[in-house]
């Protein structure tokens, strides 16, 4: 049995749907403050509950057997990170503690970890492998960055085996449309922007036109959601197997520009996308592209979603026709 944190929240959901269909038993521990239950209701068993609670989580290790766990829960909106730190510090930080205490407790060794490119801060060189300094500039970046070095202590002083997976930008949904991505507040520059096609904002807002790229907007390496769960599969297949721990960028390798994400989306929706020019956002780094030439070769990784129009069809399935 694997316990699966925030698997009702964007990323867990699909990876929970992913592994479902595989095989895997699943429970899964989220509070829904983010989250959604109808996401993982015919995948998983769904307790709601808090991953910092002590009594809770023995009780999830005792009554499922959990083997492993694939930690998604945390809270991710930068903006919000940077004006209330203390909340950010102590849910992805101190409360991902509590859960490598429970495994600790119970005699659980793999754990996957949700991490971000956040961790990087801004590039030194593009594209950017795993070897590249990480200097976060936002308290939730950090976050992650601490989480990582305290999964180094851990594994060196408990054993415990790890793998964390650096996201690039999360985008698509299930391509049936049965779930899909659903913040609220809504901040992902994709949703946005094929929101404004439907009529449900009145524009897409551009911060900064005058960056050192060939359009002059912000370039990002877009991957669907899907070949991030595969990714997380893989990794579970690989410390369970005797893998040892690891850290490894998911990303295409390729970069899109604003200016083109809004294009392929006009395309794909058939509407026109008003835009409307913004000053810059502190800290946008011009440029943020993966390298993952590392889990390709180590995890036996190959992206099924090569293509950002495929990506973009799958996010506009579920946003005309939302579940929730």
């Amino acid at each position: 049995m694997i316990l699966v944190t925030g698997g009702a929240g964007y990323i867990g959901s699909h990876y929970v749907d992913y592994a479902h269909k595989k095989g895997s038993e699943i429970v899964v521990l989220d509070n829904l403050v983010y989250g959604h239950a109808e996401a993982v209701k015919d995948s998983a068993t769904l307790i709601r509950g808090d991953m910092g609670d002590p009594k809770l989580l023995d009780e999830l290790f005792t009554q499922y057997k959990i083997e492993a766990v694939i930690h998604f829960a945390a809270y991710a909106y930068v903006g919000e990170s940077v004006k209330d730190p203390a909340k950010y510090y102590k849910n992805n930080t101190v409360c991902t503690l509590a859960v490598l205490d429970a495994m600790l407790r119970h005699n659980v060794n793999n754990f996957i970890f949700s991490s971000s490119c956040a961790t990087y801060g801004n590039p030194h060189y593009i594209p950017m492998d795993e070897a590249h300094p990480q200097d976060p500039i936002n308290p939730y970046g950090e976050t992650k960055f601490f989480v990582e070095k305290i999964l180094k202590a851990y594994s060196r002083a408990y054993g415990l085996k790890y793998t964390a997976l650096r996201y690039f930008n999360a985008v698509g949904a299930a391509p049936d449309g049965h779930i899909g991505e659903s913040h609220d507040p809504e901040t992902h520059l994709l949703p946005l922007i094929l929101q404004t096609a439907l009529g449900k904002r009145d524009s897409i807002s551009v911060f900064g036109t005058d960056y050192d790229t060939p359009d002059g907007t912000c370039i990002r390496d877009y991957i669907h959601i899907l070949d991030i769960a595969q990714a997380h599969d893989l990794a579970m297949q690989r410390l369970q197997s005797g893998g040892e721990s690891a850290f490894y960028n998911l990303g295409t390798e390729k970069g899109t520009s604003v200016r083109e994400a809004i294009v392929a989306c006009e395309k794909v929706s058939g509407k026109p996308i008003k835009v409307k020019e913004e000053p810059r956002r502190e800290g946008d780094p011009p440029r943020l592209v993966a390298s993952a030439a590392k889990a390709k070769s180590e995890l036996g990784w190959k992206p099924a979603y090569d293509d950002f129009e495929e990506i973009i069809r799958t996010a506009w399935e579920w946003e005309t026709h939302r579940r929730y």
